[in-house]
Order: C-alpha cells, then sequence, then structure tokens
C-alpha cells in the first residue's frame, strides 16, 4: 500500500524525563497528524530509574502509536537513539531530546527542507538555551566531528534531526558499544542540510548530559570512529626527526666552517631528537596498520544501494562486503 506522503517514526531517549513526556505526546499528537498519515512515538527508557518507565507504560496504554523500550542499564543516548532507529517502522525517522527543548511545532519545517532532496537535515537551534562550560563542551565536540564526519555539517549538527529510513542499511550490523548517530549517518549520506529551529529554555529538572559526559562522549568519538590520534602520533615522530635533522647539520656547519670544538649539549639534543622522532615515527606506521584494521573491525559497509531495477540478494552483498 502506497502513501501520498511517507509515514513517520519519531525516536526520543528518554532519561528521568516521567514529567516532561506527557507533554512531549500531547504536542506531538497535534503536529504530526498534519504532516503525515500514520505516525508511531518510540521512547527508549535509557535505565534512569525513577517512574518514568512507569510513564511510558501509561501513555503506550492509552495510545496504540506510543511504543516503549526499557533498557537493562544507562548505555547512553546515542545507544538508545540506535535502539529506536532499528524498530522504527516508517520511512521517515525523527530523533528529539525529550526535556521539551526540541519544540515539536518545528517539525514541519525539517520536512519541508528533507523533501528538498536531502537524506539528513538538522534543526539547529537558533540560541542554545545551556551553560556556558556545556556551550563550551558542545562546540569542542562539534570540532571533533567536523574530522570524524568529514563535513562542514558537524557544526550544525543537534540532537532534533530528521532523516529517511533507509540509511540504517549502513550501520545494520554495526556492534561497537561506542555510538554516535551522526558519524554513523555519514556511512550512508553526504546529503546533510540543517536548518535554524527555536530552542527552548528547560523548564522541568536538569540536563543528564554534564560536561563530563559530554568530553567522555568527544573521547570516545574520536578514538571510535576516527585514526586521528594515530595520524598525528606519525607525523609528530616526522617533525621530531626533521628537526633533530636540522639542528645536527647547524651543530656540524658551524664545526666545519669555524673550526670550533663540537658543543656537547647541541650535538646530544640533535641526536636524541632524531632517535625519539624516528621511534614514534615507527610508532605512527605501526598505528597506521591498527588503524586499518579498526576500520575493519567497525563493520563499515563498502557501499549502500538506495535503489535497483532489479531483486537485490542481501545475503550475497553482506558476504562479498566481508570476504572484499
Amino acid at each position: 500500500m502506497k502513501h501520498s506522503e511517507p509515514r513517520i517514526s519519531v525516536v526520543i531517549p528518554a532519561f528521568r524525563s516521567e514529567r516532561t513526556l506527557p507533554e512531549l505526546c500531547i504536542r506531538l499528537g497535534k503536529v504530526l497528524p498534519s504532516v503525515c498519515p500514520e505516525y508511531e512515538i518510540i521512547i527508549v527508557e535509557d535505565g534512569g530509574g525513577g517512574q518514568t518507565w512507569e510513564i511510558i507504560q501509561a501513555l503506550a496504554a492509552a495510545d496504540a502509536r506510543i511504543r516503549g523500550m526499557l533498557h537493562s542499564r544507562n548505555y547512553g543516548q546515542h545507544n538508545a537513539i540506535l535502539s529506536g532507529i532499528r524498530a522504527a517502522r516508517f520511512e521517515i525517522i525523527i530523533t528529539m531530546d525529550d526535556d521539551l527543548q526540541n519544540p515539536p511545532e518545528e517539525i514541519p519545517a525539517l520536512l519541508t527542507k528533507l523533501a528538498e532532496g536531502y537524506d539528513v537535515v538538522y534543526g539547529t537551534p537558533c540560541q542554545e538555551k545551556h551553560g556556558v562550560l556545556r556551550d563550551i563542551a558542545s562546540l569542542i565536540t562539534k570540532r571533533m566531528l567536523e574530522h570524524a564526519m568529514g563535513g562542514d555539517v558537524s557544526r550544525h549538527i543537534s540532537a532534533y534531526r530528521v532523516f529517511k529510513t533507509h540509511l540504517r542499511d549502513a550501520f545494520k550490523d554495526y556492534r561497537n558499544p561506542f555510538v554516535s548517530i551522526d558519524v554513523l549517518l555519514t556511512w550512508a549520506t553526504t546529503h546533510f542540510a540543517a536548518i535554524p529551529v527555536r530552542h527552548d529554555s528547560r523548564t522541568v529538572g536538569a540536563s543528564g548530559y554534564t560536561l563530563a559526559r559530554l568530553v567522555r562522549h568527544t573521547l570516545n568519538m574520536v578514538t571510535g570512529y576516527s585514526v586521528f590520534p594515530l595520524q598525528l602520533a606519525s607525523w609528530t615522530g616526522f617533525l621530531f626527526t626533521l628537526l633533530g635533522m636540522c639542528l645536527l647539520m647547524y651543530v656540524l656547519g658551524r664545526y666545519l666552517l669555524y673550526g670550533s670544538g663540537m658543543a656537547g649539549f647541541p650535538f646530544l639534543a640533535s641526536i636524541i631528537a632524531i632517535f625519539a622522532g624516528a621511534q614514534m615515527f615507527a610508532l605512527g606506521i605501526i598505528g597506521e596498520y591498527l588503524s586499518r584494521m579498526h576500520v575493519n573491525s567497525m563493520g563499515r559497509p563498502l557501499a549502500v544501494i538506495k535503489e535497483a531495477t532489479f531483486p537485490v540478494n542481501s545475503t550475497s552483498n553482506k558476504e562479498g562486503s566481508r570476504s572484499g
């Protein structure tokens, strides 16, 4: 059965949000019927405790379009989103926070931008309502994402995103416990866009995304999806080797030109720099091989087939990508 407009799955990671979820579902229930023929709301309780799961159960009992999932423990926001993405049944997925800072009323604008031919659209806050430390940590995270994602769109990412469900095929076999939804989406597409949206102030509770969690997420993202640290070690070793050789040539040049005795400290420093740089460079080369093993272990697909004019055997493609 075909629909004139795509159906929508809304994925909400929940963490101690029993006071905000009822209002969020009411507001979604007012917006979604006007933009799609059918929808579902998937709320993933990420082991936060409190009364959140009981509230989700009550909401699901009152409305069949609301579906709840409970993690056995706290795995993190992105892991909760990934659980919801994998459970989504409809053609379009919208992810949003549970704290009412992402206004559901902005959904039509996101869908309009997606209809222009993009695969992923971010709702970038016009002005984020966070503290100074949180804003600084978010800025650092986005700069790190810029390297991991390989694009300028990382400067505009947010938890408020809409994308086409078929993109999840690119990471359906992903099993690494360190998850970054934004990086995983780059495995499937380069068609990103962002539009400014309203970002409301938090009126209930406090953010579970503390500065320490943001820093940990950034480190996991850089080491989990990027080989930049290994490449940095290699380039550092090369620069130290070059510096040591230049210093040694300077010391030897002074000796040959002026016939003065070779200074002990500069000569010793140059030798140490050369050998230390050579060791770091050698470790960097080893790191390059380790980085290739690391990339292979992520299970990143060789290619994702968006459409085909003939039936595609997904099993053979999967085996082919593994053998490749």
